[in-house]
């Protein structure tokens, strides 16, 4: 578990771009939580394995469900705990999370759990504000996160793709589907290796996205064979929320929250109603690589909101994004490569 930093951003984006306040913003999901919403079929049945993978045995997991098993279809479902932060935070802005009670409640249960996330990690947090990332594919710029986001996999894989005329293969036919399989391949790979916390390892992203680059990395593309084997290149000389809202002045916000793997590491903070994230699994163990876990570091990160713009003045085109951890890159390739 590292910092959790969703409530931080919720209220800084609030603070800096938004109209409403958050004791109004948060007052439908207090009310939801308080009185209960029906649980519709599909959530029942993830619900019910997230049980038996993570809640059943997590500190407090349990707290989650109905007398030990997921709500069923159709029942109603209450979390008086949730509602309980989601008060705090309306009453009390971000400080109400990252100090006092619940961060309390959240450094006792990660010590319990062996955790090694303390008090004062929560009060340092601070959110950041990233320059994104983008480029051109056809008549459009596709606008990423940067890493420590895996959206730079969607920009490499359609800078490999634009060297192909995809419109003149069928959209599911072996040859295309080939390309875009392979351009993916190359794509991870790279990301893979460059994608990490961009204050401690920052990634050459201007050559990663450069035209050159892209014509390297389709050199190895054999358009008869699979290569599942791809190794990052030299570019010198992965339970998930995805939100899309437009206004009617054409504002627009591609946001995802995800506490990753379901109910993440199932870990509830006694009495608060919510689960702690497992993001921290997409650190990679390899000793000297960029991703490599250390203090105060972000990890790789499977979440990649997107926005498109078209034409010199780059007007909104799309607000858009998947879900589905590293099938995300994989998912804005084949909608953007139509």
């Amino acid at each position: 578990v590292t910092v959790p930093g969703a409530c931080a951003a919720w209220c800084d984006l609030v603070e800096s771009f938004g109209r409403l306040d958050m004791a109004r913003i948060l007052a439908p999901a207090i009310r939801l939580a308080n009185e209960g919403f029906p649980v519709t079929p599909l959530v029942a049945h993830a619900w019910s394995l997230g049980v038996e993978k993570q809640l059943r045995s997590a500190p407090n997991g349990l707290e989650l469900t109905v007398d030990g098993r997921a709500p069923r279809a159709g029942e109603i479902f209450r979390n008086p705990g949730l509602a309980r932060t989601f008060t705090a935070v309306a009453e009390g802005g971000k400080q109400a999370y990252y100090e006092g009670e619940i961060a309390g409640a959240i450094a006792q249960v990660l010590k319990q759990a062996g955790g090694c996330l303390d008090e004062a990690d929560l009060a340092g947090h601070s959110s950041t504000w990233e320059t994104p990332i983008s480029t051109r594919y056809r008549d459009l710029r596709l606008w990423e996160c940067p890493p420590n986001g895996q959206g730079l996999v969607a920009l490499l894989a359609l800078n490999i793709l634009a060297g192909y005329d995809l419109s003149a293969l069928p959209p599911l036919s072996p040859d295309r589907l080939h390309l875009q399989i392979e351009a993916l391949r190359l794509a991870f790979a790279d990301a893979r290796w460059y994608v990490a916390d961009p204050d401690l390892c920052p990634a050459p992203l201007e050559q990663l996205l450069s035209a050159e680059y892209a014509a390297q990395r389709r050199l190895q593309i054999d358009r008869k064979r699979a290569n599942p084997h791809q190794v990052y290149g030299p570019p010198f000389g992965s339970d998930t929320v995805y939100l899309s809202v437009v206004d009617d002045e054409g504002n627009a916000c591609s946001l995802i929250n995800s506490n990753y793997m379901g109910f993440g590491t199932g870990i509830v903070p006694p009495g608060w109603g919510f689960t702690l994230h497992n993001r921290g699994q997409n650190f990679t163990l390899q000793e000297g690589h960029p991703n490599a876990p250390a203090p105060g570091k972000r990890p790789y990160h499977t979440i990649i909101p997107a926005l498109a713009t078209y034409g010199d003045d780059d007007a909104l085109f799309a607000s858009f994004g998947v879900m589905g951890g590293f099938m995300q890159p994989q998912g804005q390739v084949q909608v953007l490569s139509l």
